[in-house]
């Protein structure tokens, strides 16, 4: 197999499994939620509060991905993160217990943040090595790829009469049956030479550089103002009867935004710098959360979803990006330390998010005062992002 046709099968191969540690291990619990709350009687709080133990997970799945312990053995921890993903995904329907689906939520969320860090690291780190960088924007395009799947996928389901624990098993078996694929388009790494340490011996004791924590926290607001949308948005279609005739398509139209966004985005970072790019990013997003409340009717929601669409990938991949170019000039560990700690900020953002959402919309009877602070937090995100020092590439 020639070198290039092995670089564009390794960034799809990456692209896969995001789709399907991303796109269905963790969203497709949107277009899900609302057969599966109406079946079972499930609150707004009930339902935040699973979606925020995905986050929990998350959280602690990029901090466990940031250590030194999974250095040694990345393709093999990424390989287990996908199959956990699926077989947490499926489990799903086997049950109707609340703790049971926290306690699957909170596990398939760690499981798709090791894959995320893992995978990222894995196949940009080979890609930047043979000079083919820009192959990596392919990466992030499967988050928005799994994201359409799963909701063209799941609104099939349901217009066939399936049950939402069909759901739950349909999506699993999707998953599970990526892995061998995976598995064969990203190689086991050729091994790398250790870090030198300094005489101070430890690669932790170089201090990080200026505007890491304000990256850090932009990061997290981001976590914090897209995930009430991305999480309810097809509840909030399904309460309205205006918007009801949406719901098998709104969320489609985000993963469909999604898909080609990245390249706009990625011109938008080398034309205008990294962190104002991140900036009018999360500005962006903003706006496109809030039209879900202050457009009305149909007009509203499929603006939000799209914007959404558009938005988020570009703030992933722009984020990451500045982390690695900030850590990486540090070490390769601090790259990849670099990289777990965002995803950790951000899954710190989700947790917060979808708790406040669904308290606030079970005491007010409705989501617009959650989306406004929605709103608000991806407004502080873009003044963060706006008064960061630009990374040296």
């Amino acid at each position: 197999m020639k070198a290039s046709t092995s670089l564009w099968g390794l960034a799809f191969g990456g692209a896969l499994a995001l789709a399907v540690g991303q796109g269905i291990g963790r969203f497709a619990y949107t277009p899900i939620l609302p057969p599966m709350a109406e079946a079972l009687g499930m609150s707004r709080g009930t339902a935040g509060l699973i979606a925020s133990a995905n986050f929990l997970g998350y959280l602690l799945g990029a901090m466990l991905a940031s250590t030194p312990w999974l250095g040694g053995a990345r393709r093999r921890w990424m390989l287990v993160g996908l199959a956990t993903s699926g077989l947490t995904t499926a489990a799903m329907g086997i049950t109707t217990s609340v703790p049971v689906f926290l306690a699957l939520r909170f596990l398939g969320g760690g499981a798709s943040a090791v894959l995320l860090v893992l995978a990222s690291t894995l196949v940009l780190d080979r890609l930047a090595s043979a000079g083919r960088a820009r192959l990596g924007d392919m990466l992030f395009t499967g988050i928005g790829a799994g994201i359409a799947f799963s909701a063209g996928f799941v609104a099939l389901l349901l217009a066939d009469g399936t049950g939402w624990r069909g759901l739950w098993y349909a999506c699993g078996l999707v998953s599970l049956a990526s892995l061998p694929l995976v598995a064969w388009l990203i190689p086991t790494p050729p091994e790398m030479p250790k870090p030198v340490q300094t005489k101070s011996g430890a690669l932790g004791s170089k201090r990080w550089p200026p505007g890491w924590k304000r990256l850090l926290a932009s990061y997290g607001f981001f976590g914090l103002g897209y995930v009430v949308t991305a999480t309810f948005i097809v509840a909030m279609v399904r309460e309205t009867p205006e918007t009801r005739a949406l719901e098998p398509f709104v969320w489609l139209l985000t993963g469909l935004s999604a898909i080609p966004s990245l390249p706009f985005w990625m011109r938008m970072g080398r034309d205008l710098g990294l962190t104002r790019a991140l900036a009018l990013t999360n500005l962006a997003e903003a706006l496109a959360v809030a039209a879900a409340v202050l457009l009305p009717g149909k007009l509203g929601m499929l603006l939000s979803a799209v914007g959404l669409g558009w938005t988020l990938l570009g703030i992933t991949a722009l984020g990451l990006m500045a982390a690695r170019q900030l850590a990486g000039s540090l070490s390769p560990d601090h790259m990849r330390r670099g990289v777990g700690l965002m995803t950790a900020s951000f899954g710190l953002g989700q947790i917060i998010g979808p708790l406040i959402a669904g308290v606030l919309g079970d005491a007010t009877g409705g989501f617009t005062v959650p989306v406004i602070g929605a709103a608000c937090a991806l407004l502080i995100a873009a003044g963060l992002a706006m008064w960061m020092p630009e990374p040296r590439r």
